[in-house]
């Protein structure tokens, strides 16, 4: 994919990037989900051979989290002091050892270290893929490479748990980790020569960016809490399935480890198709000209809704029903992705992506800390997922306040280093 923007003023050209490098960033983030959901897909194994209560269950999927969301901000002054493409191919090498490692532990406290180490290594994912579309794409086109981006979220969890719950039906979790782990390893060969000419040149220019704002500018802004908090609220709902749909299908709705495994990647699949079909209305619209703010907004906003209802269906639904709303949030969530990444890169413009996205991702992925904790919790008290979706319904309705009213206006802000 590469351009060249030359749009009339002031404005200096876009740098040409590599036709390789989006899709390349979209196989990675699959592999980051991959590696991330073999939890969840495992939970059932995991919880009955090592003992555990749901609450620790809750504990080992926070952990993840407890790196993850704090070196957000670490792997986004990372993008703008160094290489985004080495600090990506460093991380994707880490977080693939702790995973292949995770087969191997026979404890509870060996297994919430490497939980922590994984989200070490995929804390560099969303930061630095950010940092190099923003830097190297134009708004319009905003839309669609998020999308490819964003269905290594969808393809990962249903690759998972399609792949991941036929290998544990038939060998157990801890091959399957193995396996996993080490073929996210094979990534790296494709990078490194994909960006070759794109990494010297970053190379040759490793001081930071004089017009990058700091964080402190960003932190200040009202814009940057109203993308961050919108982060959350979707990453609430989406993380809720992402980690507990596998254990809800088993524990609760009675189906087999396969069963499981199919029926979860349908719904992936459904979410996988909303997202390329949805970006790629929201940039034709835009190219169209149709108002940014309106169609992102718009878009994000319908998708909130969707999920929110859907999650009070499954609450009180009965199983064909529950499960039907089940795919009915997954095409919802297809509406918010796109958007709700190209907001926040839009809003930072090309200078602050990096730092922009570490922020609200950052901001987003304490949900992934405090979702399961509190659905463990609910669990545990009420032997029910019930309230827990509408718990998670409830937290989507919260981002549509965060993007449309803390967030007033779409447009690239000023920084004062500018």
């Amino acid at each position: 994919m590469a351009v060249a923007d030359t749009a009339v003023g002031a404005k200096p050209a876009r740098a040409a990037m590599g036709a390789a490098v989006v899709p390349l960033l979209g196989l990675m983030v699959f592999i980051n989900y991959v590696d991330r959901g073999n939890f969840g897909t495992a939970a059932p194994l995991i919880k009955d051979e090592l003992h555990l209560s749901a609450g620790r269950i809750g504990v080992l999927t926070s952990a993840f989290f407890w790196s993850y969301t704090p070196c957000q901000l670490l792997a986004g002054w990372l993008t703008e002091r160094f290489s985004p493409y080495r600090v990506l191919a460093a991380g994707l090498a880490l977080w693939a050892l702790a995973t292949a490692a995770s087969g191997l532990v026979t404890g509870f406290a060996a297994l919430l270290v490497l939980r922590v180490v994984l989200g070490l290594g995929e804390s560099a994912a969303f930061p630095c893929s950010s940092k190099l579309i923003g830097q190297h794409l134009p708004p319009h086109q905003l839309g669609a490479a998020n999308s490819i981006i964003l269905v290594g979220t969808s393809l990962g969890p249903a690759f998972g748990v399609f792949a991941g719950g036929l290998i544990m039906s038939r060998v157990g979790w801890r091959p399957s980790f193995i396996m996993f782990g080490l073929a996210s390893l094979l990534w790296l060969g494709p990078w490194l020569m994909a960006t070759r000419a794109s990494r010297v040149a970053a190379d040759a220019a490793r001081a930071a960016d004089p017009l990058a704002p700091s964080f402190l500018e960003i932190i200040g802004r009202r814009e940057a809490w109203g993308a961050g908090l919108g982060h959350f609220a979707l990453n609430y709902a989406f993380y809720f399935v992402v980690s507990w749909l596998p254990l809800y299908l088993v524990k609760a709705r009675g189906f087999s480890m396969a069963h499981m495994g199919v029926l979860s990647g349908e719904i992936y699949l459904v979410y996988a198709a909303s997202l390329i079909v949805l970006g790629w209305a929201n940039d034709r619209l835009i190219a169209a000209g149709r108002p940014v703010e309106l169609v992102r907004k718009g878009f994000i906003a319908t998708g909130f809704l969707i999920v929110a209802a859907s999650f009070m269906v499954t609450s009180m639904a009965g199983p064909t029903i529950a499960i039907a709303a089940l795919f009915v949030a997954g095409f919802g969530f297809g509406f918010i992705g796109p958007s709700n990444y190209a907001l926040g890169q839009t809003l930072a413009g090309p200078h602050a992506a990096g730092k922009w996205m570490g922020f609200q991702n950052g901001v987003g992925n304490v949900a992934g800390i405090v979702c399961p904790l509190i659905t463990g919790w609910i669990v545990d008290k009420t032997g029910s997922f019930s309230s827990a979706f509408v718990v998670a319904a409830g937290m989507a309705t919260v981002g549509i306040l965060c993007w449309c009213v803390i967030v007033r206006r779409v447009e690239p802000l000023v920084w004062k280093a500018a």
